[in-house]
This record gives C-alpha cells, sequence and structure tokens, in this order.
C-alpha cells in the first residue's frame, strides 16, 4: 500500500506543502530537509552527540541522461560543500539516479565523476541497493569500478534476497565493504524470503560471514534482538568493535543510536535529505507501524486537534 502511495502524485503535492513546512513538521523527523545546509546542520548534531554520519541526496529512477546528469553534478557539490563545512566525509548513491535504467555505461561514467573528487578528498561512497530487477546490474557497475582501482567505494546487500549469501561470499573475496540491510522493497515469493524469521535467520547467517571473513562490515537494523546477536557474536570471535560498525536510519530509535556509543560501539546514521523525499519517507512508514503512529500523532498535534 505505502509503495503505491508514494508515486502519487497528488500526495506528493499535499506533503511537499506540509511535510516540510517548519523543523516541527511530520516528516522532519525522518528527513534532515529540502537543502544541503538542511542535511549539514543534522550532520552537525549528530557528530556533536558522537555518531557517525553517511549523507544521501535523495531520487532515483531518473529518466533522462539530462536529470542523471544533473543528480551527478548536486553529489559533486554536495562533496564541495561537506568539506567546507568540515564534517565526516561519506555519502551514499542510487545508481538509477544516475542513470543505470536509461544506459549502463552513461551510470559508470556518472559514478566516476563522483569518485574521482571523492578519492581526491578522501570520501567514502556507499552505493545502495535497488529492488530486485537491479541488483545484477548494480553488482556489475560496482566490480567494473573496483577493476577501476576505486577502493573508496562499498556496496549493500539484503539480507531478504535468496541470492545474497553468494554475493556477499563474492564481497568478501574482492575485500569489499558490505552494508548489510534485511530489504525495504516487496520482492515476490521466488527471489526473496516472505517471512520475518527466515529473513532475521538469513541476516544472521550473512552476520557471521561478514564478520569472520568480511572488509570492516557495516550492520544496518533497528532490530534490538539481532543488534544483540552481533554483539554477542563478535565478542566471541574476538572481533574488536573498531573492526565492523552498525548503522541506523535518521530518526528512528533515536535511543539506541545514543546508547550504542555510549557502550563504545561505532553507530553511522543515515542522513537523507532533498526535494524528492517522499518515496523515501513513504517506505519508511510501510517498514515499521510504529512510524505510521509517530506520524498520525505529529500530526494531529500539528493541526491542533
Amino acid at each position: 500500500m505505502f509503495t503505491l502511495l508514494s508515486r502519487s502524485n497528488t500526495l506528493k503535492r499535499l506533503a511537499s506543502s506540509y511535510g516540510m513546512a517548519t523543523p516541527r513538521s511530520f516528516a522532519r523527523r525522518f528527513i534532515a530537509g529540502e537543502h544541503v545546509a538542511d542535511a549539514i546542520s543534522a550532520a552537525r548534531a549528530l557528530q556533536a552527540k558522537g555518531l557517525l554520519l553517511t549523507l544521501d541526496y535523495l531520487g532515483e529512477s531518473v529518466t533522462t541522461i539530462e536529470q542523471a546528469t544533473a543528480a551527478t553534478r548536486e553529489y559533486t557539490h554536495l562533496m564541495d560543500d561537506i568539506v567546507a563545512a568540515d564534517i565526516e566525509r561519506n555519502v551514499s548513491v542510487k545508481l538509477t539516479q544516475l542513470g543505470l535504467a536509461i544506459d549502463r555505461a552513461t551510470c559508470v561514467d556518472n559514478m566516476r565523476r563522483i569518485l574521482e573528487p571523492a578519492r581526491q578528498h578522501g570520501f567514502f561512497v556507499r552505493i545502495d541497493m535497488e529492488n530486485s530487477p537491479y541488483t545484477d546490474v548494480t553488482l556489475e557497475v560496482f566490480e567494473t569500478l573496483w577493476n577501476l582501482e576505486y577502493r573508496n567505494i562499498g556496496v549493500v546487500l539484503q539480507s531478504y534476497l535468496f541470492r545474497t549469501e553468494r554475493d556477499l561470499r563474492r564481497m568478501n573475496e574482492l575485500g569489499a565493504r558490505v552494508r548489510l540491510v534485511k530489504g525495504a522493497y516487496r520482492e515476490p515469493a521466488p527471489v526473496a524470503y516472505q517471512q520475518k524469521s527466515d529473513v532475521d535467520a538469513a541476516y544472521l547467517r550473512q552476520m557471521r560471514l561478514l564478520l569472520d571473513h568480511g572488509a570492516y562490515p557495516a550492520f544496518a537494523t533497528h532490530d534490538v534482538a539481532l543488534l544483540n546477536e552481533i554483539k554477542s557474536y563478535a565478542t566471541e570471535r574476538g572481533v574488536t568493535r573498531d573492526r565492523y560498525e552498525f548503522q541506523m536510519l535518521y530518526g528512528v530509535r533515536r535511543d539506541l543510536q545514543i546508547s550504542f556509543v555510549t557502550d563504545g560501539y561505532r553507530m553511522r546514521i543515515y542522513v537523507p535529505f532533498g526535494k524528492e523525499w517522499f518515496p523515501y519517507f513513504m517506505r519508511r512508514l510501510g517498514e515499521r507501524p510504529a512510524n505510521v503512529l509517530f506520524v498520525l500523532r505529529a500530526m494531529l498535534k500539528e493541526s491542533g486537534a
């Protein structure tokens, strides 16, 4: 349902009018804002609390080369702004935002336009994973860039896909950095686990492979049971806390984020921003029912009800 709603132009127009209207508007819990300055302000507040960060300029599935070129230009400007602001140099990108669905070669060229200044200025760039029709080509683009000697890149793998363990082993062979997530897209039964218990079991199997053989893995989840399993396994295997990190979404389980830092763990926060925030926001609601209740309460408060 939320995926369908995210495609509604009418809802998007309404959300653009009200969702970001003030710093206390309902979407601002999960989105830093529409502008780079908003993201940098949020990033500084996170760093002041000892949290790591990655900035993500929202947008995906562009339909023209011109849009892909514009998004690439926005990322190079974003990196300039991050350098000027003297905050952590870490960004996330989606390949369909850079033209992957239009022309693979153009997408690779656009990634290189981002990775060259990123390498020059000490940035790490994480390539986000999208839904399963793009898994193969995303990993192919990643390996193409890896073979071109770009080492300031990492990739995301989704535990609910049946293929992920095989992909993870390949990334471990390369020595590439993996961010492990459960998966945010609705995938069909032939390609992905459908039950939470099966997804969790797959996540834990893959977590063990990453802690045993991976290159500085990142575990992205808000599931307390999984988080405890990760900490226990790392302790059992003697994996020190500087050899992996946890990641969470901006505005989600802020109590846990701080408690992990207090306990001496590395915690990175994914900070999304930009005018194309509505589809991302709707996916967050679809993933976690508690998010829906939070937004409804915030909307009632703003309306004076």
